[in-house]
């Protein structure tokens, strides 16, 4: 399958299995729920998905068991988008081309959606059943999961994000931020993925993580890029919002050619670490096309 059809075809599937993790909750007339579904299942590219499922593939985990990491790590990037959508943060009314949380069901129902979906991630990795997933390899999975959601990941990544605003950074503090707030969780989604095989994967971790640090900082690259160039009836996105914040960007520091430049870079230091893995006898293939397809969209 091309990128494409295989995109699809995850997309499809996470779709389903988040749907089923809403349904089991309870009180689901109330704007809360209503809300939380509005957040998870808004739509999107499910990259984060994807990555627990190629990365788990390669490794020869059944997609039943990756099922519930790749659930788990959208829940927490919908809360993400949620919190970040909100006035107090980067004040955007549009998500996806649809209304943000907060414009759809108030301030107060979109930071509980928010909590909600936080705090159910690691119900759904700590409680479901993960056959052939020792309680050991779980319990670093939860730890995995929260270390790259908190202080030290992305809610890092956020605040220095806020800090910045209205300042000029150089590039190694705007690659700090983005590290942190992009990078970690897409580290984490290919981590969770590895971490499904046990001890078999711990030793290819590195690699695999010089991999998720290219293609998270090339992805907030692009996001950078579009910002300026997209068109928001394509991204879903208001256009020109980073620039109305006073964030720093790449096309900001660098020049919109120069940019483009580093995204390319970047792509190429994913595909080196991929070429150690092919290496050890693994199949990249869906890694690699996803490397290529970050630098290349156009939302």
């Amino acid at each position: 399958m091309d990128l494409s059809t295989t995109l699809t075809h995850y997309r499809t599937r996470i779709d389903r299995v988040l749907q089923e993790c809403l349904e089991n909750l309870t009180f689901q007339s109330i704007p809360l729920y209503k809300a939380m579904h509005h957040g998870v299942l808004l739509g999107g590219k499910r990259m984060r998905p994807f990555l627990v499922y190629a990365t788990g593939e390669m490794f020869g985990i059944d997609p039943k068991v990756l099922d519930i990491p790749a659930s788990a790590i959208e829940f927490i990037h919908a809360y993400s988008l949620i919190h970040d959508d909100l006035p107090a943060m980067d004040n955007d009314s549009l998500r996806r081309g649809q209304p943000t949380c907060h414009i759809a069901f108030g301030e107060d129902t979109a930071i509980l959606a928010g909590d909600g979906l936080l705090t159910q991630a690691f119900t759904i990795l700590s409680d479901n059943a993960m056959q052939g997933v020792s309680d050991t390899t779980r319990l670093a999975m939860v730890s995995e999961l929260a270390r790259a959601s908190g202080a030290a990941g992305m809610v890092l990544g956020q605040a220095l994000d806020l800090q910045a605003e209205g300042k000029t950074l150089d590039l190694a503090a705007l690659e700090t931020i983005h590290r942190h707030k992009t990078g970690a969780l897409i580290r984490a989604a290919i981590r969770l993925g590895a971490l499904c095989a046990g001890e078999e994967s711990r030793q290819y971790l590195p690699i695999l993580d010089r991999y998720a640090e290219a293609i998270g900082l090339a992805f907030q690259v692009q996001d950078d890029i579009l910002d300026v160039t997209g068109d928001s009836q394509v991204t879903g996105k208001q256009q020109g919002m980073d620039v109305a914040l006073g964030k720093s960007t790449y096309p900001g520091l660098l020049g919109l050619a120069q940019a483009r430049n580093k995204a390319q870079e970047l792509y190429q230091e994913a595909i080196n670490a991929l070429t150690q893995l092919e290496k050890h006898g693994f199949n990249t293939q869906q890694l690699q096309a996803l490397a290529s397809y970050i630098v290349e969209r156009n939302k």
